[in-house]
């Protein structure tokens, strides 16, 4: 299913944001770089963090693949188009 799709992916990072926030990533200037066409992943102990990140991929023009729940922390997935 999706999910075995999404932990099959090969993911740049982890990004560990659980001592973070969302706009460590996302901020300017950009701490993360990850090239067109790689997944990033990122770990985020912050329920609201995967509400914000589809919006902010929405945003930016990036694809928002999905989350997965990780051991106390979830587990997000975003592509990169542009």
């Amino acid at each position: 299913g999706a999910a075995a799709q999404r932990a099959a992916l090969p993911a740049a990072g982890p990004v560990d944001l659980l001592q973070a926030s969302a706009d460590d990533i996302v901020g300017e200037p950009q701490v993360v770089e990850f090239k067109v066409g790689e997944v990033l992943e990122i770990w985020s102990g912050d329920a609201n963090t995967k509400v914000d990140m589809p919006r902010w991929c929405e945003k930016v023009g990036h694809e928002f693949l999905g989350v997965l729940q990780g051991d106390g922390y979830e587990r997000l997935f975003i592509r990169r188009l542009k």
